[in-house]
């Protein structure tokens, strides 16, 4: 199926393109999130007629995406879960851990925008975890893991 993308996606394309999409990833993803619409004539038109306002909506978000990562990069989340002595968690720190206690120091991040390199931590420690605010922005905050004994 041939879609008009209106936001940028990732390995697709950018706002405007028309690309070759297979019909489920169309129908059940780029559709119904408003990244995408069906290329017909009169898509392509209406499209054509909005374009300057989608672009200046996408530079927004970029703009706005921009502002919160310079604030957020180099951040330290410090976070306390039950550990043994050897340093091991008996749970493990999730994506979604971390985007609460975003949330907690005034940043609104979804835990889809939290990044774990290697899968939940498990480890008492600094680990390095990536917040992708936008297509083209990402910023790199630390995670604190404290062990707390039972």
């Amino acid at each position: 199926m041939q879609v008009i993308l209106l936001d940028k996606v990732v390995n697709l394309g950018d706002l405007g393109e028309i690309v070759k999409v297979k019909d489920g990833y169309a129908r059940n993803f780029l559709i119904p999130t408003g990244r995408a619409r069906r290329a017909t004539e009169a898509a392509k038109a209406e499209f054509e007629a909005r374009r300057a306002e989608l672009e200046k909506q996408a530079a927004e978000k970029l703009a706005s995406a921009q502002g919160v990562g310079e604030k957020l990069n180099g951040q330290t989340v410090k976070l306390t879960q039950k550990a043994g002595v050897d340093g091991r968690l008996f749970g493990s720190v999730t994506n979604n851990d971390i985007a609460d206690e975003l949330k907690k120091m005034g940043f609104d991040v979804h835990k889809s925008q939290v990044r774990l390199p290697s899968g939940p931590i498990k480890t008492v420690g600094d680990t390095t975890v990536q917040v992708s605010l936008h297509t083209d922005v990402d910023a790199e905050i630390t995670v604190a893991v404290y062990g707390e004994t039972a």
